[in-house]
């Protein structure tokens, strides 16, 4: 790792205090031997982690997020329209950490601090919807009702399976909308109940892997599903298919760099697990737009 001389730490500054600081405790000494200036921001309300991150000058180099995907995607929104972005590298501290999970960050934080230390930079796809950023993935259907299912006491219970839990609970209230789907080469028009654009490789913990997906390739992968059946979706869960045409039947995937996703009601977005967008909705992937430290190979 090549000595930073200056770079911002965001953490959840209502966690609970003596496991915080036991978590800093573990990171910032080590932090410090190759960081000049380390400045820690904790965050009080939902969105100080967006206007830190918007905040930040060309004298910050490095961008440490310690939180889940929630806080991750709205630090990657607060630098995703500065002219000159620091390099980001993630500690993951939330339930799933899904878009950590694909850098191929090591889940315990004593080995992900480590890996900021020791790694090298990445450079990494970004997709831009309207004025909004995403890293992992852009969803609606089955994929959006099942984040606004999940149960706060259930998920902090249960943890990721709460994920899942509410998916089961979803699948009896789904039904099948109409999806018009605009790339820059070609349209697709289908009956669908979810529609997933895919950054990363990761939801709920669960890979889906897909044929030909990189994370730096300029393209999103979309993913289409016609049927609620436990079977199919379980078909999206353990993927091994290697080549686009593969694909039939339930699911249909596509490629693309630029996404116009038209459907004849507003529906409700997933993005990156957090509900607040709407479709019909434009897409485009920025290629190789963030730098993110990820571990030796």
């Amino acid at each position: 790792m090549a000595q930073f001389k200056k770079a911002m730490l965001i953490y959840n500054g209502n966690a609970g205090q003596k496991n915080m600081e036991k978590i800093l405790g573990q990171t910032v000494p080590l932090l410090s031997l190759h960081i000049d200036e380390l400045i820690l921001k904790p965050t009080k309300q939902p969105k100080d982690a967006y206007h830190f991150c918007r905040a930040i000058d060309e004298t910050v180099e490095l961008l440490i997020i310690l939180g889940g995907d929630g806080t991750v995607h709205e630090c990657i929104n607060g630098i995703g329209g500065l002219e000159k972005r620091p390099a980001v590298a993630i500690l993951p501290g939330g339930t799933c950490n899904d878009f950590s999970r694909t850098l191929g960050i090591p889940q315990q934080m004593q080995k992900a601090t480590q890996m900021i230390v020791d790694g090298f930079e990445k450079k990494v796809d970004l997709i831009k919807s309207a004025d909004r950023y995403l890293l992992n993935f852009w969803g609606i259907g089955l994929i959006a009702k099942t984040s606004n299912n999940i149960n706060d006491k259930e998920k902090a219970v249960l943890g990721k399976i709460s994920y899942f839990t509410s998916a089961l609970r979803t699948l009896q209230q789904t039904d099948p909308f109409h999806v018009r789907i605009e790339t820059e080469e070609e349209s697709w028009e289908e009956e669908a109940v979810i529609v997933l654009v895919m950054n990363g490789h990761f939801i709920g913990t669960n890979k889906i892997d897909l044929p030909n997906a990189a994370i730096d390739d300029g393209k999103a992968e979309i993913l289409i599903c016609r049927n609620t059946s436990f079977s199919a979706l379980k078909e999206i869960f353990s993927m091994n298919r290697e080549e686009l045409e593969d694909f039939t039947g339930d699911l249909s995937l596509i490629q693309a760099s630029s996404i116009r996703i038209h459907t004849k009601e507003e529906m409700d977005v997933d993005t990156d697990g957090e509900v607040y967008m709407t479709a019909p909705a434009s897409l485009e992937v920025l290629n190789q737009h963030l730098t993110f430290i990820v571990p030796a190979e």
